[in-house]
């Protein structure tokens, strides 16, 4: 347990981009470490990333076909032999509350390599995961070592914009995902939960470029600031369309859609105000929750809103889609939410929340066949409820 203490200690004071040397001098002296590698998964969810090698010899692993993958995806720590060597790789996840970052890959001597040190292993990956979430305040490191190329201007807005890519609690998961990763421009979510309630927010600003990331900033922003002051979510989308309204006066708007869920009931309040559709499955029903459209935020001076309610039970998965995504077509002309996008949420029902997205925009890509610059986002929400508590009668 000493040794445990002394790593944390030492972590938590390490400079912010020092964080790996820190674990990696630590898991060394306290374990008999002899390699200790970071790899950040990049901002497509396709490739881990080194964090500390040189560009030249970086050569990203597949989350697809890789050992680092697999643990990646399966969230569970993996070991492999060392060829002509006797030494074990344990692979870790470096996970926080749900949002997969990469994977921690620790090279033990054989004898040393024991299911009690693994545990001890693991406790160090989670630690990193949070210590590294606070150091991203104070360093470009970490989101130098997510990117395979360079971001355009509008993306990194988008990108510095959104809470994380997953969550999970008690009562949900979430999973979200934005195509093209490296150069979405209007596209987005949000996400608050506290003790009562969780907020979903999925967002599109009109346009293309940074007018569409701008635009899109000004809603998210505006409607952080009405929930923050703790207002329903009619209110929220009048007080964002007014702001927008003031700005544009009309001329550019963003469409929206608003969730709130009571976590202890699973009632679910919703404004539609433009084009983001809203999917369940439940059990093995996959159908559209048909709402009452209402206007885009920003279109018309003074709009007002109104909130229609529906319940979740446990089981249920949500998905919010942007237009980029039902919207698209294949080759012959077909829309993608005609009856491929029925097809894709069956196909992936055994996934979890975090791994849908990526899953359903891979999907897509395929049923396009070819390459688009259109913004395409996709939102997973499983719906588990609250647990009872045992001791009420």
């Amino acid at each position: 347990m000493n040794r445990r203490t002394d790593i944390e200690a030492a972590v938590r004071a390490a400079a912010p981009h020092a964080l790996l040397a820190t674990v990696r001098t630590e898991l060394s002296s306290a374990y008999g470490a002899l390699a200790v590698e970071l790899h950040l998964a990049d901002y497509g969810l396709q490739v881990l990333t080194s964090l500390d090698r040189p560009d030249d010899e970086n050569e990203p692993l597949s989350l697809h076909n890789s050992p680092e993958g697999r643990a990646f995806g399966s969230q569970e720590p993996r070991e492999q032999q060392v060829r002509h060597d006797d030494a074990v790789d344990h692979l870790l996840p470096v996970t926080v509350r749900g949002e997969r970052l990469g994977i921690l890959t620790v090279r033990l001597p054989q004898a040393l390599s024991t299911p009690e040190l693994v545990g001890e292993l693991t406790h160090v990956a989670d630690l990193l995961g949070h210590e590294i979430l606070v150091a991203e305040r104070d360093t470009d490191l970490y989101q130098r070592a997510r990117r395979t190329t360079r971001l355009t201007l509008a993306a990194e807005m988008q990108w510095q914009l959104l809470p994380a890519r997953a969550c999970t609690t008690a009562e949900f998961a979430i999973g979200a995902q934005l195509e093209p990763a490296y150069a979405i421009h209007g596209d987005n979510f949000d996400w608050a939960a506290d003790a009562d309630e969780l907020t979903l927010a999925v967002t599109n600003g009109m346009g293309e470029g940074i007018q569409a990331s701008l635009l899109t900033n000004l809603a998210v922003n505006a409607l952080r600031n009405a929930r923050r002051a703790g207002i329903g979510i009619a209110d929220q989308a009048a007080l964002a369309d007014q702001a927008l309204y003031d700005q544009h006066r009309g001329a550019l708007h963003v469409s929206t859609l608003l969730l709130r869920f009571e976590l202890a009931t699973g009632r679910v309040g919703v404004v539609d105000a433009g084009s983001p559709q809203l999917w369940m499955q439940r059990g093995r029903e996959v159908r559209r929750i048909e709402l009452e459209a209402q206007l885009p935020l920003g279109m018309f001076e003074e709009s007002q809103y109104a909130v229609q309610e529906f319940h979740v039970e446990p089981g249920d998965r949500l998905l919010l889609l942007s237009d980029g995504v039902y919207e698209a077509v294949s080759p012959l002309g077909e829309a993608y939410g005609q009856r491929a996008l029925a097809r894709a949420i069956q196909s992936t029902r055994l996934l979890p929340a975090a791994t849908v997205p990526r899953a359903m925009l891979g999907e897509l890509a395929e049923y396009r066949g070819t390459e688009t610059l259109d913004d395409a986002l996709v939102l997973c929400l499983d719906w588990f409820g609250r647990p009872e508590d045992p001791d009420t009668p």
